[in-house]
């Protein structure tokens, strides 16, 4: 493959140059070397190769031997050896070449096609490298260090004394008990004779009862009184009230 170095020092052998103040449209064929640094549009077909300067443009679709590329390229290229794009090289477009150089620094949007490789290209097969088994070794399980000490407990607060209960208040004094009444004497009835029978028609009372004895009072007799005698009433257990009526002389 040509390199750009070799094709400038032949310059002066079978190249021809595109000045910058060129602009080439149509269809361009040739067979020799072309240096553009001018404007080529259209169609380009070579039997050699092309060289595009820093300053040159070629938008067009591009069949040669090889091609080296420094300035702007918008279209296909189409190379039976090599495709260069150097670091001041940009380029649009799809590359078909059994070789592509891109230099670091070159810009390249596209599709590059490299063809099938040669019988002669195809990489021997190695043999296959045997690696050893890799023995496994029981691992040892590092024992853990013991876990610190819990820390002490901080002692409890100091509790808060008790204030004492408030004194009570003496119980005041019980009532005096009133001293309690006398049982009622019962009176006992005494037996009411009526005057004139002597005594032999009066009937006899019933029994007073145990819990009352009623006291009987001596009844005044009043000679000469013409004022009936008071009806004495009789004991609470007697069920009969006799009236005695006395007779006046």
């Amino acid at each position: 493959m040509a390199t750009a170095k070799e094709l400038s020092a032949s310059s002066n052998v079978d190249n021809t140059v595109v000045g910058p103040s060129i602009l080439i449209s149509g269809r361009l064929t040739g067979d020799e070397d072309l240096t553009v640094r001018g404007r080529v549009e259209g169609e380009l077909t070579l039997s050699r190769t092309l060289i595009v300067e820093p300053s040159g443009v070629v938008k067009a679709n591009v069949a040669v031997k090889n091609a080296i590329v420094s300035g702007v390229v918008v279209g296909n290229i189409n190379a039976t050896e090599s495709v260069e794009l150097t670091r001041e090289g940009r380029m649009v477009g799809d590359i078909r070449a059994p070789r592509v150089i891109i230099v670091d620094g070159a810009s390249f949007r596209g599709r590059v096609d490299m063809g099938d490789v040669e019988p002669g290209r195809l990489p021997a097969e190695r043999p296959a490298v045997v690696r050893p088994t890799a023995v496994t070794r029981p691992t040892a399980t590092p024992a853990r260090p013991a876990l610190p000490s819990a820390r002490p407990m901080p002692p409890p607060p100091p509790s808060r004394p008790t204030p004492p209960p408030p004194p009570s208040r003496p119980t005041p004094p019980p009532p005096p008990a009133r001293p309690s009444a006398p049982p009622a004497v019962s009176r006992p009835s005494a037996p009411i004779t009526r005057p004139g029978l002597g005594g032999l028609g009066s009937k006899p009372l019933p029994p007073p009862p145990p819990t009352r004895v009623e006291r009987a009072e001596p009844q005044a007799e009043q000679a000469g009184s013409a004022e009936p005698p008071t009806p004495v009433l009789v004991g609470a257990g007697a069920k009969k009230k006799v009236v005695v009526k006395k007779k006046t002389r």
